[in-house]
């Protein structure tokens, strides 16, 4: 067991060894019942957690960890001091500005993280290596790479990662994506997906660096590049979710909801599609100098369109669907996934429930609550992090193909471009020292 296991791992296998020492069968970890009463979790039930990245969206992941029976917050991580010292405060935690000070605390034993896209892997295999489970916000990565390395360190060090793609843990996208999975209409002949803009570039002039805000570390494994206020922000005039090298855009923005549903509803969670080509304009993304709404730049980061076909035969086009979502098409019927609403045509699709012996998806009903049952039980949560790092390779095949422009050839078991160097080296990027992906997890 490596030295950096977390306490509460140490705790089972102290439970474990006295309990087998007495010849006795034991369970993976004491059940909640007997270290705590029915309302309230016992302290040595309780989970330390604690969050990286609690801007926008982290800071709605930790407060919703703070509200669990089973979480004690112990420490919040991020950049910007003032922000990780406010967060702190309100939760009772200790704030740092390096992440990697949190990782070296014994009393942490899981990390909810939301950082900007271009830190998320890094972050995630330096949990890993520290012996935390994780709750990793979607987009699950940058690259393709990025997702496999993310995988291999998980299992390695036998972490519980649950990515948010929190759709699946809703109850009518399961029970639509059940739909699709058991022939209600028929053979799948096409898919219908939204079509989500691929990011632009930003060229803003320099503003002040705010009190407390280590921006050279915010930059990262990217060029450091001059702060600005509408680069900083995740969406503002239009914030770094809709530039390069920060994001993927909409493309893996929204995409990563939308197409883990086409994923899940095809029954592809282990694999993906095995060619992309695109139809239409040139891709032509522009530059934005000065601070305005995403509106021109999604505009013409929508062109050309995306198309995908899976070895099956099922092609997904990325066209009018909705965002979180997708529209089914089969010789029997149609069926589109939204978020939590399912509609079908005919209408009568929808009535029917799931017999006893048809498939049956993998039941949630809440996407943290999943997470931290699984770090208990060591089960793999909905959301492992192989499905999210297929359903967010998805949307990188996407953004490649529209960036280069002809049919490109995957094989997503080696998750390679067939014959093409080109493509293949938009696999991965590059990165600025000392913010380096480790060589070996």
């Amino acid at each position: 067991m490596p030295a950096s296991r977390s306490r509460l791992d140490r705790r089972r296998f102290l439970k474990r060894t006295a309990t087998a020492a007495a010849g006795l069968a034991v369970p993976y970890f004491v059940p909640r019942h007997v270290l705590s009463s029915a309302d309230k979790a016992g302290a040595n039930d309780r989970i330390g957690v604690a969050g990286i990245g609690v801007g926008r969206q982290g800071g709605g992941l930790v407060a919703r960890a703070n509200g669990m029976r089973d979480v004690r917050m112990v420490a919040v991580a991020d950049v910007n001091l003032p922000r990780a010292e406010q967060r702190g405060k309100a939760l009772n935690a200790e704030p740092y500005q390096d992440y990697r000070k949190l990782l070296e605390r014994k009393d942490v034993d899981a990390i909810t993280t939301a950082t900007p896209d271009h830190w998320r892997a890094i972050v995630c295999v330096h949990a890993c290596q520290a012996g935390k489970d994780i709750y990793a916000e979607k987009p699950m990565t940058l690259t393709i790479r990025e997702g496999r390395v993310m995988v291999q360190a998980v299992r390695k060090y036998d972490r519980v990662f649950q990515t948010g793609s929190q759709q699946r843990s809703q109850a009518a996208n399961r029970f639509g994506c059940e739909l699709v999975r058991n022939g209600r209409i028929g053979k799948i002949e096409t898919v219908i997906g939204a079509n989500y803009p691929s990011p632009w570039e930003c060229g803003f002039s320099a503003h002040s660096v705010p009190e407390g805000l280590d921006w050279d570390m915010w930059c990262g494994p990217n060029e450091m590049v001059p702060y600005h206020g509408d680069l900083y922000a995740p969406r503002a005039n239009p914030g770094w979710i809709s530039f390069r090298p920060y994001s993927g855009g909409e493309m893996t923005g929204w995409g990563a909801h939308g197409l883990d549903q086409v994923q899940w509803a095809l029954g592809m969670d282990e694999t993906g599609p095995v060619e992309i080509w695109t139809e239409g304009d040139k891709f032509d993304p522009p530059t934005y100098t000065d601070p305005e709404s995403r509106s021109r730049g999604e505009k013409a980061c929508r062109s050309p369109m995306i198309f995908y076909r899976y070895a099956n035969g099922v092609t997904l086009k990325l066209d009018n669907g909705n965002p979180g979502g997708a529209i089914f098409i089969g010789d029997k019927g149609k069926i589109e996934i939204f978020r939590g609403k399912v509609t079908s045509n005919p209408a009568e699709l929808v009535k029917e429930p799931i017999k006893d012996d048809e498939i049956h998806l993998y039941k949630s009903d809440n996407h943290m609550q999943n997470w931290l049952d699984c770090i208990k039980s060591r089960e793999k949560p909905i959301a492992d992090v192989e499905i999210g790092h297929r359903s967010t390779t998805v949307c990188h095949l996407g953004n490649i193909a529209r960036l280069l422009g002809r049919k490109l050839q995957w094989d997503p078991e080696k998750e390679q471009f067939v014959g093409d160097k080109e493509a293949n080296a938009l696999v991965d990027r590059t990165r600025r020292k000392p913010y380096l992906l480790p060589e070996t997890v």
